[in-house]
């Protein structure tokens, strides 16, 4: 099954969080699935990070590829039909990137992995509990 990380999930991932549910965690270590981080995600990273509203132990340039290579994610880039699918979302959900996540996982059949209630509420496949 194909999985795209949401932000919060991509950095809990990382850390070996326990706010990330033990199932989710064996979907995601599982081989048979293939996992995404997407480039949207590395904007906000880099974007709040910048702003010292995201602590990490390296600078994104260098934090994200290593665990990314780590853990075998594979890239999504951020292409404009994923922007201008974003044009069809109902309003439930201001925040921009997380849109942009709804649309990629929309526009290219991915179940986004996500703890937000209220990007569960979009007609898209989630996995969390």
């Amino acid at each position: 099954m194909p999985y795209l990380l949401d932000t919060c999930t991509l950095i809990w991932y990382f850390e070996g969080s326990e706010s990330m549910p033990e199932g989710v965690r064996d979907q995601l270590t599982d081989p048979q699935n293939e996992v995404y981080m997407s480039d949207v995600s590395i904007l906000e990273v880099v974007i709040k990070y910048m702003a010292g509203k995201f602590p990490l132990s390296a600078p994104p340039s260098r934090f994200l590829p290593t665990l990314a290579e780590k853990h075998m994610l594979a890239a999504l880039p951020l292409l404009q039909e994923a922007i201008f699918r974003m044009e069809s979302l109902p309003p439930l959900h201001r925040d921009p990137f997380d849109r942009l996540l709804i649309a990629q996982s929309l526009e290219h059949g991915l179940t986004l992995v996500t703890p937000d209630p209220k990007i569960r509420q979009y007609n898209l496949s989630t996995l969390w509990d």
